[in-house]
């Protein structure tokens, strides 16, 4: 098969997940026709879309409102909302002949055969000969879909399941047919991959696939194991979720969240296609989840599911009675300190333990140890695609078979195998026999992991498009991105090493938490800096956490660590921080002035002086998951790390470009970006608000984030590389738009929309950003701003509002409004 360029793309079913769908090819610039029943059609819901037919007049109607609900979905599936135009409504009475304009085709109406056979009986003969067509389903048999495709289909059709909401979430599982072409596999995975960002796994095709089967499972046995030891579903979720590294929304909150009738839906398809699997007792539909779905109760969507939202209140259900009640039940303290033990240790007090929540959680994990080792060859290639599936689809921190492994295999073997005897587990199925054969050390090597099919230890995929990711999805038993390349310098705040193939740009990652930014952070950026001068084309600055266990994605840096600067403004007052300040701009501008490029690798969150850093480097490689903002107005203060002083560089270059003189028009958008404290949504809304240009790069696939640095640092080594030449005549807004920014902020003053010390902040930054006391059209330099900037930062530091916010952002980690 020759390369697959995917030019469009075309979607069928605009409900919830094929309108998302469309939403994230866009993301990606893939242009979209989305199709749906035509507006005159008696019913939509047979084509899986949400809701009921509007009376607006045209033929696409069905797809138009549901774009417009896209619009306003939260989290949104949209990077930048301005790109809802490119997803072109169509419908299947009308357009059915664009079907030829697609390289892929991607089927995603309601959950039934026969409307999927129906759909695919009309389409079939439309296809251009190369298009791939995929069905997303969640759990239909693939093969069973493909009955009755014309036979020149066949290897070109399999199954795609994204995850909802399909931007965010970075599983994608892969299945296909005995017909499906291995080329069309593989081009396919090459998009997913780079294209649309994801980690694909490839599951084979039985029911529920690998991430939904394992993790309803793993749900199915919290709510027995919940059950027999009279848990809350409220402590249930304080003891399942962060605590034991799975995302924090834990299982009766995420069930609410994916709907209730959806978590049916996938329990009814175990209950129909797998009535012979030892763990078939279990599969049925638990009493309270059926009695909330009766009662019309499905969740997050319908206002109550296991939780209710009363006022501001969060109540949960209280089973025995079927009414909410207070909530908020935590872990028992003593179970709370188990947790935290090394996994060894922290399983066998678990195990040994009479307290019930810790014989609960004992419960849980051997349950899922125990389903997945005995559905391991059935389900997947090999344990590797169990463990990324499911920590990519549900959020946990490790898979089931690293939580086993790195517990002691054999041990936690043998007291499942006690279980079983003793009729704890939840069926009376034998580990097999791999567990203590081949895999008798674990599932998990440096050379791959195990495949009960081939009896083999199976190495990752080696398919062209994974040579772009220079650090894959770590798993246990395999290098960590910490320790990744060559090693040139190395302290508890940084590390500065060589990527392999990569020699001629160093990489320089931070190790502080949230890889904030103390003055030993500083003093690393400006050794890296001095080395990357002295012997190579470049420097990278990229965060081993992009590649975090779990789903991936940063942070970047999460900005000045004001913990560590504390001690100093206690013992020497607000002035006493000034020389840290002023370290701090020193070393940015090393950064924008250093002789060779300097690449931020972006992901997750930028903020405060994260966000400054990235805005002094010579380029910035975004991934689309990136959201950065000068946030400090939060904490008190002011930016003081030039990123104040590079706004104004880049409104005064805006209104250059343009002949303009009116500096106010390209401040003041700037200006209520940083008084508010706004945070990018996406890389692409960074570009927006000014903390990325418009030739920074995105890229989709936080894997691919380092290569693609690299590459940028090299390719502007390569171009012959200058710095920028210092601006001595910056042109500034001026005192007349100081006031201009003065008055509004006293008009939101007087409407109640901030407080007294807001405006004071605010009055600040917009001192800094028209320049101080001059008139329009007066010239600075850099370190006219830079002044501005300390100065107000100090000033701000010694009021007590300010310290006020600052403790008790430590202290809580959220914003004080004062």
């Amino acid at each position: 098969m020759s390369k697959l360029n995917i030019r469009k793309v075309a979607v069928l079913g605009a409900g919830v997940m094929g309108a998302q769908i469309a939403a994230h090819l866009v993301n990606a610039r893939v242009p979209v026709l989305l199709f749906d029943l035509a507006g005159n059609a008696g019913d939509a819901g047979t084509a899986g879309t949400a809701g009921t037919v509007g009376t607006a007049g045209t033929a696409n109607r069905v797809v138009e409102q549901a774009l417009q609900r896209l619009g306003k979905l939260q989290p949104a599936p949209l990077a930048d909302t301005d790109d809802l135009r490119f997803i072109e409504p169509a419908n299947y009475d009308d357009d059915l002949a664009r079907l030829g304009e697609c390289d892929l085709v991607i089927e995603a109406i309601a959950e039934r055969l026969d409307l999927k056979h129906g759909l695919y009986a009309r389409i079939a003969n439309q296809l251009a000969p190369h298009a791939i067509l995929a069905s997303n389903t969640s759990g239909l048999p693939i093969a069973s879909l493909a009955e009755g495709l014309p036979a020149e289909l066949l290897g070109r059709f399999c199954g795609v399941h994204f995850f909802n909401p399909p931007r965010y979430m970075h599983l994608v599982e892969l299945i296909p047919t005995a017909a499906t072409d291995a080329p069309t596999l593989d081009a396919l995975e090459a998009f997913l991959t780079s294209v649309l960002g994801k980690g694909v796994v490839r599951a084979k095709d039985t029911p529920n696939f690998i991430a939904n089967r394992v993790g309803v499972f793993s749900i199915l046995a919290v709510i027995e194991e919940g059950r027999r030891h009279g848990l809350s579903f409220d402590l249930i979720d304080d003891l399942t979720g962060a605590r034991l590294g799975r995302a924090k929304s834990a299982t009766f909150r995420t069930a609410d969240v994916v709907g209730l009738d959806t978590l049916a839906h996938v329990i009814g398809t175990m209950q129909e296609r797998l009535q012979d699997d030892p763990f078939f007792a279990h599969y049925r539909t638990p009493e309270v989840l059926a009695r909330l779905i009766e009662g019309g109760a499905l969740g997050q969507k319908r206002g109550a599911g296991f939780y209710r939202k009363e006022g501001r209140a969060i109540k949960v259900l209280d089973p025995a009675t079927g009414s909410y009640v207070e909530g908020g039940a935590k872990a028992d303290e003593i179970v709370a300190r188990i947790l935290k033990r090394p996994p060894a240790e922290r399983f066998k007090l678990l195990r040994e333990s009479s307290h019930p929540q810790a014989r609960f959680l004992w419960a849980i994990f051997r349950d899922v140890f125990h389903y997945v080792a005995v559905h391991l060859e059935a389900i997947a290639g090999n344990a590797r695609d169990v463990d990324l599936a499911v920590r990519w689809g549900f959020g946990w921190q490790r898979g089931p078979f690293e939580e086993w492994q790195q517990a002691g295999w054999g041990e936690i073997a043998r007291w499942i195998d006690e279980d079983i005897a003793a009729g704890q587990a939840l069926s009376k199925a034998p580990l097999p026999d791999w567990v203590r054969g081949a895999a008798g050390q674990g599932v998990h090597r440096a050379d791959g992991s195990y495949s009960p099919a081939t009896g083999r230890f199976e190495a990752r995929s080696d398919l062209p498009v994974y040579r772009r990711q220079i650090a894959r999805a770590p798993v246990l038993g395999q290098p960590s991105p910490a320790a990744l390349g060559e090693t040139l310098f190395e302290n508890d705040s940084v590390r500065l090493w060589l990527a392999p193939g990569h020699e001629t740009v160093p990489v320089l990652s931070f190790k502080t938490k949230m890889n904030t930014m103390s003055a030993e952070v500083l003093d690393g950026i400006g050794l890296a800096v001095e080395r990357a001068e002295a012997g190579f084309d470049g420097l990278v600055i990229w965060q081993t956490s992009a590649l975090q266990l779990g789903t991936p994605g940063g942070p970047f840096s999460a900005g000045a660590n004001l913990e560590a600067a504390m001690p100093l403004f206690m013992s020497r007052g607000a002035a006493g921080v000034e020389p840290l300040v002023r370290k701090f701009q020193d070393t940015m501008q090393r950064v924008k002035y250093a002789q060779v490029p300097v690449v931020a690798a972006l992901a997750g969150i930028a903020l405060g002086g994260g966000c400054e850093l990235a805005l002094h480097c010579a380029r910035r490689v975004a991934h689309l998951e990136t959201y950065l903002g000068l946030v400090e107005v939060g904490v008190g203060l002011v930016p003081a790390g030039g990123g104040l002083k590079e706004t104004v560089v880049r409104a005064a270059r805006a209104a250059r470009a343009t002949g303009s003189t009116r500096y106010l028009d390209f401040i003041s958008p700037r200006f209520t970006t940083i008084a508010l404290g706004k945070v990018s949504g996406s890389a692409r809304q960074a570009v927006g608000f000014g903390y990325l240009e418009a030739t920074d790069p995105v890229v989709f696939n936080v894997h691919e984030l380092l290569g693609a640095a690299l590459t940028q640092a090299r390719a502007l080594a390569q171009t012959g590389y200058r710095p920028p030449l210092a601006d001595h005549a910056i042109p500034v807004a001026g005192r007349a738009a100081r006031a201009t920014i003065e008055a509004q902020l006293v008009n939101m003053r007087e409407g109640g929309f901030i407080s007294e010390h807001d405006m004071r902040i605010g009055k600040h930054i917009a001192t800094i950003l028209c320049g101080g006391d001059l008139d329009a059209g007066e010239t600075v330099d850099e370190a006219w701003l830079l002044t501005l900037e300390r100065q107000a930062f100090i000033e701000l530091l010694g009021t007590g509002k300010t310290q006020e916010r600052i403790m008790g952002m430590l202290q809580t980690g959220k914003p004080v409004r004062n």
